[in-house]
């Protein structure tokens, strides 16, 4: 059986026409190859996809780069390679980025000259199955540019590979010395943002993107809602990028030639990055992530791309981001700004380092339509004060400055005074306010910020020339002052910390003083995260250390637990602050509940070339009826905290019964707890818009958890928001260790998803707790269908999103999978 190795995305590219698929390297034992596939846009089955072509890794095997037709590299821009194997060709673009770097990597490793790899036993390839030399990659080491750069490199930035402490020490003493041979250049940026609203470019963008005299060094343009059809949602596919990509390079200045960097883009959330082509081997480790922060909070309909870059010697951040709209929801936009900063996190392009945030760059430049409002005002005072340009007075309205003015949102970001008329909203094709039934109030929603020491803004304003959409697009053309490294200053620093450290090197054992050692978590609660922290405060030696796993184990630490950073290294005489944060979820409250697992663990913290400290980790965590069997909770009349631990293990640990004739007490028809909520939500949220599609809150699904458990009231109390009562019945769904259709029969039920009588027969085989738990959900489906007109959910929307987007989405697949017959369970 062939193995899958490892796969990248790649573009085959014949003389006109780019189909899109995806590059896999397999092996069977010593034999290796690559394989072509290729899928249709907007591919669903596994019918879309195809084997288009294989590669054998055989003698002859070689992979090599097409230089551009310009002759010009740019270091972070995709990379077209030329794969040939025997009599047959592969041309493919690869995109840059640390996915590429492991895949060739892993080719590499494989087939490295001196290792006998085979071609595989095909009997039109090789009749005879023999080894008939060993592979050679001719340039695969150039394929994608490192970002380790020589001082005498092409390239003005500095990185380290690193190998070890001493690689590590040289980088972080080279970064002290950083002001001794750099100086600061200033470069001209030009940041725009445009929602488009989901229409196609009409007409030239220069008004936009080509006003200014000077020609920008470097170009960051950014779009929201470029596409609003389902499929785009669904599929993240839209022929649209292609539209504005294109519009937007043709309208770029005319006063200079750029080269594309970059390109991002999640749904309609669309991120390019544009440089002149004389400073492109300027730039170097270039990285692209997304954030999805729409529905369940997840989902890309709302939520940000970003591009990280060096540039010269200095790091820079470009962030779009689309944020939730309406102007009661100021505080979910507050948080989906946090949310993209907590999870936008870039791979460095060299293994074994950590991951890097969006704050930890030189500059941040955060562009969007970030959705903020006017509080509370007047239409017509609004419109009045816009007549008579009175911005200041207006301004002090506005949700964003009221924000971050209480240091809510965006602490340490800057933005440029406001001189312009609200950007939003128009009637699209003219510069009318809206006159639709909504009649919307107008706001800037469109807004550029930015964040770092050596950034000047130079102008900030709207663009009334382009009329397409109900928005209007804003830029902003600022001068950041850039690290640029002299050679030769560079080099006197490097020897002389590579003499002092070669002085400095000796036997000394680095030792470590730690504040704590001894950890209590008390009365930890479902996903209720709890942190303590300790101290490492390093001695006279500088030393590397990390959390090891003890002997027979996989990880240094169990699942609920995880230690912040988990690794690292100490300058001497230095310090840095551990935070063990505790969180237990679906994965772990099961066996916390029964008793087969305790909040009980030992770390070991391992100094490189040092000993070990030992941490000692305990606390108790309250039982909850997330992550317990539907059985067990039928059989639970009263709240789980009130029951005693051992009745609460018997309970879970149970076999799944198909009746109820094991036990003399009838057990309840379905788990009181979900009950409650699906009683809570039939009275209450039958006309509720956007169920189950928009995100509850933190501290009202804590209370509702609570609830459940406690059981202080027989009926849930009052709930500030329905969707954070829809999101604990999905998270409780998400929780449960064995889901309503059972993980033997899921299968079967998929396959009989189209056939109601063979549907309903698969649903009579479930144990009859489960049985009950499937038809209350679907009666409670159905009830919310009949208020369609009103809560705008169809079976579509209840059957929920492809579920290979959701993380972590075992259980929350299957939960949700019951609802893929629910068009069958309709009638």
């Amino acid at each position: 059986m062939w193995l899958q190795a490892q796969k990248v995305q790649a573009y085959m590219v014949p003389d006109s026409a780019v189909t899109e698929g995806w590059l896999g390297f397999s092996f069977l034992a010593r034999l290796c190859r690559l394989c072509l596939y290729t899928h249709r846009r907007m591919a669903i089955t596994a019918e879309d996809v195809c084997l288009d072509r294989v590669l054998l890794i055989q003698e002859g095997f070689a992979v090599e780069e097409v230089p551009p037709e310009n002759n010009l590299q740019i270091p972070g821009s995709d990379v077209t390679v030329q794969v040939t194997s025997g009599g047959a060709s592969l041309l493919v673009r690869l995109p840059f980025g640390s996915h590429t770097q492991t895949f060739l990597r892993e080719v590499r490793r494989r087939c490295s000259p001196g290792k006998k790899d085979a071609t595989a036993a095909d009997p039109e390839q090789s009749a005879a199955g023999e080894v008939t030399g060993a592979p050679r990659l001719k340039t695969a080491n150039k394929m994608v540019p490192s970002s380790s750069v020589p001082a005498s490199g092409p390239t003005q930035g500095l990185s380290t590979r690193p190998c070890g402490l001493r690689d590590t020490l040289v980088k972080s003493l080279l970064k002290q010395k950083e002001s001794s041979y750099t100086h600061l250049q200033n470069f001209r940026f030009f940041v725009g943002t445009y929602n488009v609203n989901g229409q196609s470019p009409r007409g030239s963008l220069r008004p936009w993107l080509s006003q200014d005299g000077e020609p920008p060094d470097i170009y960051c343009v950014g779009f929201q809602e470029l596409d609003l059809s389902k499929e785009a949602f669904f599929f993240n596919d839209t022929p649209k990028e292609e539209e504005w990509f294109k519009a937007v390079t043709e309208s770029l200045h005319p006063g200079a030639k750029y080269a594309k960097v970059k390109l991002v883009r999640l749904v309609g959330i669309l991120l390019l990055l544009y440089v002149r082509t004389e400073l492109a081997m300027n730039i170097s480790e270039v990285e692209a992530e997304t954030v999805g922060t729409g529905i369940m909070g997840r989902m890309g309909n709302k939520g940000g791309v970003a591009i990280r870059f060096q540039f010269h010697n200095s790091t820079v951040c470009v962030v779009n981001a689309h944020l939730a709209a309406h102007p009661e929801e100021y505080e979910r936009r507050n948080q989906e700004v946090r949310d993209i900063c907590a999870r936008m996190q870039f791979h460095p392009l060299e293994p074994g380092c950590p991951l890097l945030a969006i704050k930890e760059h030189d500059v941040v430049l955060w562009l969007g339509d970030l959705n903020y409002r006017l509080e509370e005002q007047d239409m017509e005072r609004v419109k009045k004060l816009i007549q008579t340009q009175d911005f200041q007075a207006l301004h002090q309205h506005d949700q964003l400055k009221i924000q971050r003015e209480a240091k809510l949102v965006f602490e340490g970001f800057q933005e440029g005074e406001i001189s312009f008329q609200p950007t939003y909203k128009y009637n699209p094709g003219s510069d009318d306010w809206d006159d639709s039934a909504e009649c919307r109030v107008p706001a800037w929603c469109d807004r550029i910020l930015w964040s770092g020491k050596t950034v000047s803004l130079l102008s900030y304003q709207s663009h009334m020339a382009l009329k397409n959409s109900d928005h209007k697009p804003v830029s902003a053309i600022f001068d950041v002052g850039v690290k640029v490294v002299d050679k030769k200053s560079y080099c006197k620093a490097f020897e002389g910390i590579v003499r002092s450290l070669d002085k400095m090197e000796n036997a000394s054992i680095p030792s470590v003083t730690l504040s704590k050692r001894e950890f209590l978590f008390k009365d930890v609660k479902y996903l209720q995260l709890q942190v303590e922290s300790f101290t490492i405060s390093n001695g006279p030696v500088p030393c590397q250390f990390e959390f090891i796993s003890k002997p027979n184990e996989d990880a240094y630490c169990k699942p609920w637990l995880i230690a912040k950073p988990s690794k690292g290294f100490l300058m001497p005489d230095s310090e840095v602050v551990i935070a063990l944060e505790l969180c237990v979820n679906k994965s772990t409250a099961t066996a916390l509940n029964s008793g087969e697992d305790k909040l009980e663990d030992i770390l070991v913290l391992h100094l490189d070339r040092g000993k070990d400290y030992f941490l000692s980790v305990s606390g108790n965590y309250l039982p909850s009826c997330f992550g317990c069997p539907i059985q067990t909770l039928c059989y639970m009349k009263e709240p789980i905290r009130e029951m005693l631990p051992e009745a609460i293990r018997e309970l879970t640990l149970m076999p799944l019964l198909t009746d109820d004739a094991f036990w003399e007490e009838k057990p309840l028809d379905v788990p009181k707890e979900l009950w409650m909520m699906v009683d809570l939500l039939c009275r209450s949220a039958c006309h509720q818009e956007g169920l189950f599609q928009q995100p509850g809150l933190r501290p009202e699904f804590e209370q509702i958890r609570d609830w459940l458990d406690t059981g202080t009231l027989d009926v849930l109390g009052p709930v500030a928001s329905n969707h954070s009562v829809a999101e604990a019945l999905l998270l409780f769904l998400e929780s449960l260790p064995e889901p309503v259709v059972c993980y033997k029969s899921y299968r079967s039920s998929l396959e009989c998803a189209n056939s109601y009588e063979m549907s309903s027969q698969v649903i009579s085989m479930l144990p009859k707790c489960h049985q009950n738990v499937f038809h209350y959900l679907v009666a409670f489906l159905r009830e919310l269908l009949k208020h369609t007109g009103k809560n705008h959910l169809d079976v579509n929307v209840l059957a929920g999103p492809n579920p290979s987007s959701i993380p972590e989405g075992g259980q929350t697949i299957t939960a949700k999978g019951n609802c893929h017959n629910c068009k069958r369970w309709k009638q």
